[in-house]
């Protein structure tokens, strides 16, 4: 079953990269007690991610955290080292670059993408969410191919 406006964010650990190598992070300490922009992606370096998505929210961070925003957080049924370097690459320092590299929040949450076709297993697909102290108060899920619902200015519209 998908996600739905209303629900909470189920419970689940994401890695991120630090200076000291990656670290665990809880969908509590990601969505606890904050308003949180989060977007996820079928995979970091891919085209419409690396040149689309991701800068999207690269170059509107400040204005999305104007709009009452704690956090932005971009996810992707990846690696932590290739969340890590991909963040570096796109200059995402005001990102949190979450990896779900087991696909277990992207399974919770009922939004995976078989890519298996591509060669790239089973990944998330494409869409965007607000979440309030963890409930979902905001859900956008892309049509194959597109980035609308779930691109910068369209999570900013819907921050009000």
């Amino acid at each position: 079953m998908t996600i739905q406006v209303g629900d909470k964010v189920p419970a689940a650990n994401f890695k991120v990269m630090t200076a000291d190598g990656p670290k665990d992070m809880s969908s509590d300490e990601v969505f606890g007690g904050k308003k949180v922009v989060f977007f996820a992606v079928p995979g970091a370096f891919t085209p419409g991610c690396s040149m689309t998505h991701l800068p999207g929210f690269v170059v509107n961070a400040n204005a999305i955290k104007a709009k009452g925003a704690d956090t932005i957080a971009c996810m992707a049924v990846n690696d932590a080292f290739v969340m890590g370097a991909w963040g570096q690459a796109q200059n995402a320092e005001e990102i949190l670059m979450l990896a779900d590299g087991n696909g277990e929040f992207t399974s919770a949450l009922g939004l995976e993408l078989d890519a298996s076709g591509f060669g790239m297993g089973s990944r998330a697909q494409r869409f965007g969410m607000i979440v309030d102290d963890g409930t979902v108060t905001y859900l956008g899920i892309e049509a194959p191919g597109e980035i609308k619902v779930s691109a910068a200015e369209a999570m900013m519209e819907a921050l009000g």
